[in-house]
Formats: structure tokens, sequence, C-alpha cells
């Protein structure tokens, strides 16, 4: 008996060996767990396969999948293949670009998203589409992106965000028990305004697993004499904090760990102040129990207000940060998920899912001086927004909703534009000339010209979905041939040159500088 082989308690009488095919030793072990380097496992990724948890991974993907369409099934809805090779309408990210052979000096690109197709099948009256759809987008990589990737894109006709967000947590309510009955959907899903999710977790896609709330404490922080954050009041920011149960004691390494943290947003640092020992009650502190380099600007009684703003205990630690609603938030948000991580707060088993609402429509890009859209520029304006979009655009908000799973961002929809009027207005808000307009988005105003119903829709990212049903880190875990980071095919040897015959074929020459 072998009791590490799923056949070790079974023994086969050999009477006959035939050798089907012959394998040399490979790069690593097979039947056991071990720590491979990652280009290794890409390289020789179809080995990488054989290995246990990566097949549970792929079979989990399978099942998802599988499940996915058969709930859309049951519930009417069209499957629809839309065209990978399209035209160039750039969507914030690169496109990638397809030459023509058959015109030369022309390119197809790949979809960033089947966007303006699927609301195409809305105006041709398929009032109900969805699609497991390829997406590409030329961006730089990291852990839980690709250059190609694969979404659940929904589409309706005559809907409002409601009956959007109702139809995706039926279904994720019912899909992770399905797929993983050891993991608690808490239920119903959270709703949290966009402005409330900034102002409590510094961010729009909070891990609402545990707690760490923002809490503001400017009207206490700025009676102190603390130059720091009189300095970022002066200057219109404010001071908001968080509180780290049971971090009272941290080392000076493990402090400076944490300005570390903070510098690394852009920020100055944070400011840490101690609360004593564990077991002193907030009312018992006075100053030889705190300790904090801002303590000598501060009276007890001013900490004691913002340590019972925070709710915090004997014990504790406090994070205070001063400046801007940006820099403040981006801070905390990184130190939240930091303090989290080490305190081991996010349990792995409990799935916390919520819909992020009331984004604004248009945020302003100060780089380029002009505006942009918070998410793509077929987002309709709330109805009582509309007159403003011309005039007021930065106070218009969008009809949007983002559904976040445990501190990531898995889908993203809206209710879209649906009159040409209008979405001109938002492209000439966006900086594009009525000539652009028409060279670009020329199909899409002109379908709207012949009737379209009122419609919404959501694209779920699949494979960041898997990833976290399969708790990885990285989505190349739940795809069979990843890239690697640096957007590298390591299996197939992609990216590569190609021959100078196909290159003649399609009428482009190489810069010789860059070979």
């Amino acid at each position: 008996q072998n009791p590490k082989l799923p056949t070790g308690d079974i023994e086969i009488i050999v009477k006959k060996v035939v050798i089907l095919s012959k394998s040399k030793t490979p790069p690593f072990y097979i039947n056991e767990e071990v720590e491979v380097d990652e280009n290794v496992r890409l390289r020789y990724r179809y080995l990488d396969i054989r290995r246990q948890r990566m097949k549970n991974n792929m079979l989990t993907r399978h099942r998802v999948v599988r499940y996915m369409r058969n709930f859309l099934d049951d519930k009417g809805f069209t499957e629809v293949e839309t065209p990978i090779l399209i035209k160039s309408t750039p969507e914030g990210a690169r496109d990638y670009l397809v030459p023509s052979r058959v015109y030369p000096g022309k390119f197809y690109a790949l979809p960033q998203s089947p966007q303006q197709m699927k609301q195409l099948l809305m105006v041709a009256g398929l009032e109900k589409y969805y699609q497991v759809a390829k997406c590409f987008r030329d961006e730089d990589t990291r852990a839980d992106r690709q250059p190609e990737f694969t979404q659940l894109d929904i589409e309706m006709s005559f809907v409002e965000e409601a009956d959007v967000m109702a139809l995706m947590e039926e279904l994720f309510s019912s899909i992770v028990p399905a797929t993983r009955p050891d993991i608690n959907v808490i239920s119903p899903f959270t709703r949290l305004t966009y402005a409330d999710a900034m102002e409590r977790y510094g961010c729009d896609k909070p891990d609402l697993r545990y707690g760490l709330e923002i809490k503001d404490v400017t009207d206490i922080a700025v009676q102190t004499s603390f130059g720091v954050f009189q300095k970022a009041v002066s200057a219109g920011g404010r001071i908001r904090a968080i509180a780290a149960p049971g971090c009272g004691n941290y080392s000076r390494r493990e402090l400076n760990e944490l300005n570390d943290i903070a510098r690394s947003t852009g920020a100055g640092g944070v400011v840490t102040v101690s609360l004593g020992e564990p077991g002193v009650s907030i009312d018992e502190l006075d100053m030889e129990n705190v300790h904090s380099i801002a303590a000598k600007y501060m009276d007890i009684e001013q900490i004691k207000a913002i340590a019972k703003k925070l709710g915090a205990k004997g014990g504790d630690l406090l994070l205070i940060a001063a400046g801007t609603d940006d820099i403040t938030s981006a801070v905390l948000d990184r130190l939240r998920r930091e303090m989290a991580h080490r305190l081991a707060l996010a349990d792995e088993k409990i799935f916390h899912f919520c819909f992020i609402t009331d984004f604004p429509l248009f945020y302003r890009d100060t780089e380029h001086n002009r505006w942009d859209s918070m998410h793509h520029p077929f987002t309709s304006p709330r109805e009582e927004d509309k007159p403003m979009v011309a005039q007021k655009p930065g106070e218009v908000h969008g009809r949007h909703y983002d559904l976040v799973l445990n501190g990531y961002e898995i889908g993203g929809g809206s209710i879209r534009i649906h009159e040409a009027d209008l979405q001109r207005t938002v492209f000439r808000l966006l900086a594009y000339a009525d000539e652009q307009i028409d060279e670009r988005f020329g199909h899409m105003l002109e379908a709207f010209s012949y009737g379209a119903p009122p419609h919404g829709g959501v694209a779920v990212g699949i494979d960041r979905f898997v990833m976290l049903l399969c708790q990885e880190s990285s989505i190349r875990e739940v795809i069979p041939f990843p890239k690697n980071q640096n957007a590298q095919d390591l299996t197939f040897g992609a990216p590569d040159f190609v021959a100078d015959e196909q290159l003649e074929d399609l009428h482009i020459k190489i810069d010789e500088k860059i070979t």
C-alpha cells in the first residue's frame, strides 16, 4: 500500500508491458507540489497542468463557464459570437492591431471588449444577449491582468441598474456554492456608493471581510499644535486615520516599514500613535502609555478623542494620514490592506461581494487638461444630470455599477447612452472633433438614428473570478497558456519575428533601429 498515490490500494499482476510513449526526465516533479520557477512552469505548461493543483484549476474554470452558460440559457438569453477582427476605436488601453493584406496600409484591431457590438445587438432587437468573449488590451501586465483575457459579456434591453445587479447577485450567489461549497457567500450583497467607498475604505474596490474603516479626525487633529496636521488642513486637506488592533507594541523597524509603505503611495509618510498596553481602557490612558513622534504636540484628551472616534482600545496602533483626499485615501487603503494581511483578518472561506454605484461620469485629466470618462464614453448619465453634461461635467454622475469581491473588481457595467445626440455631446466633451466622431463611431450614431431601446449590461472577468475561487494570487494560475509578466508566451515562444516574405505580403517594413 502507498497512501501517497491515488491508486495506492490497488495491485496489478503484470503479464505483458507495452510502452505507448517514452518520456524524458521532467524538468520538475509532477506528482509533488514543490516550488518551481514560474518561467520554467510556463515553458513546460503542458507538464505543469499535469500537477493536481493546476488540473483542479482548469476543471474549476470549466465548471464556472458551464454554469454561467446554463444559468443564462435558463433565463432566456441568446449567446451570440461577435467578431475578433474589428475597427480600431481605442477605449483607454492601446489596441492590438492586425494588418490587412488585402487593403495595404489598413489595419484591423482586436476587440478590447464587445462593447459597441453588443449595443448594436440591442438595436437589432436581441433583447437578452450574452457571450463568453475573448478580449485584448495592449497594456502593462501585472498579477491579475493579461494581454488577452476572457469575460462574461451580458447586455439587456429595457432594464434599469437594479435589474442587472439582481441578475448578477442571483448568478454569483448560486455559482459559488455550486463550484466551491466550502465557501460562505455573504448575502444579500452590500451596496456602496463610490463616495461612501472612498470615504470609508479609501478605494472603489474595498475588501469587506474585515473592518479597519477610515475615519475623518480633522476636527480633533486641527486643535493640536502638530505642524503636519496644521499645514495639511490650511491647504484644504483633511486628517484621516485607521486603528490597527493589537499593534501598539510594534518595534521601530515595523513602524519604519509602515512609513515606507505610506511613502510608496506618494505621501510624506504616516503618523503612528501606540496606545499603551492591551487591557488599558482609553479613558485610563496617560501620556506615559502613548508613544508617537507627534505626542509632544498633542494632549492626552486629543489622543483619547481620536482613539474613541476610531473605536480603538489599549494596545492598538493608530495610523494617521494628512493631506488631500487623493493622498489620504491612497495611504490608508494601502495600509488597511497591509494590516489586514499582517493580522490575518481576511477569511479565505468568505466571499463578500459588493456593488459600487454612483460613480462620477467624468474626471479631469490634469496632464492633458481635458475631461475623460471614468469608465467608458457609452455610460449614460443619471437622468437628472443630463442637462449638466456639457456645462458642468464634473458634477455629473453616471449610471455605472462595479461588482467587487474581496478587494478585487470582478465586473463592471452600466446603463448605456441610446440617444445619438447625447452620445455626440459626450464625445465632444471628451475632445473629439465631429470628424473624428463620425470616423470612429459613426456606425454607432447611425444605428441609434433608427431607434434604439434603452439598454444596459455588465462584463465579468472570468479569469479573475476563477482566480479567487481557486484561491490563487495570479490569474496566470487559472489560464491554460498565459503570458508571463513580460507579455511573452514561453510555451510557444511568442511574440517572435516573422519571415520577410510575410512582411512583404502585408506591405510592412520593420524600422532598422529596433532590430
